[in-house]
C-alpha cells in the first residue's frame, strides 16, 4: 500500500466518526472543490477549505463519509467512492435511505493533500474522470 493511500486512509478514519475537523493533512494552499451538491464551489487554502466545509456540513445533522472502495488513479491521486450518511438539517431526509453514493478525488503531493474535490455523484466523479464502475 503506498504512502499516498495511507494518509487518505487516516483522514477517512476520522471523517468516519463525522469528525471533520483535522487539517493537519492540508497543504497549507489546497485547492477545495464541491461539486454536484448543495454548495457547489471552490475555495483556497485551508481556511477557505474550513469555510467551504462549514458550508456544506450546515445542511447536515451527524454527516458521516463511509468509504465503500478506494481507488489509486496514478501517483498522486486516491478516489475514495463513499456512502453519505446523515439527516438534512431542513428537510430531515436521512441520507441512508437513499442510499447516497458520493466520492472523493484528493491530489496527494510531498505528504499533503494539495487538491480536494468532493462529489456529491459517483457516478460523476467516474464519468469526469473517464472512468467506469
Amino acid at each position: 500500500m503506498s504512502e499516498n493511500l495511507d494518509l487518505v486512509r487516516s483522514i477517512y478514519a476520522d471523517w468516519e466518526r463525522g469528525d471533520f475537523s483535522s487539517t493537519d493533512w492540508a497543504d497549507p494552499e489546497i485547492e477545495f472543490v464541491l461539486s454536484g451538491g448543495i454548495a457547489d464551489g471552490a475555495w483556497t487554502g485551508v481556511v477557505g477549505m474550513a469555510e467551504g466545509w462549514r458550508t456544506y456540513l450546515s445542511a447536515w445533522d451527524d454527516l458521516r463519509s463511509e468509504v465503500d472502495e478506494y481507488r489509486e488513479l496514478d501517483e498522486e491521486r486516491v478516489l475514495a467512492l463513499t456512502w453519505l450518511t446523515g439527516r438534512g438539517r431542513t428537510s430531515g431526509l436521512e441520507l441512508g435511505e437513499m442510499r447516497a453514493k458520493g466520492a472523493t478525488l484528493l491530489h496527494v503531493n510531498g505528504g499533503k493533500v494539495t487538491k480536494l474535490v468532493v462529489y456529491a455523484d459517483a457516478d460523476r466523479a467516474l464519468a469526469d474522470l473517464g472512468l467506469k464502475e
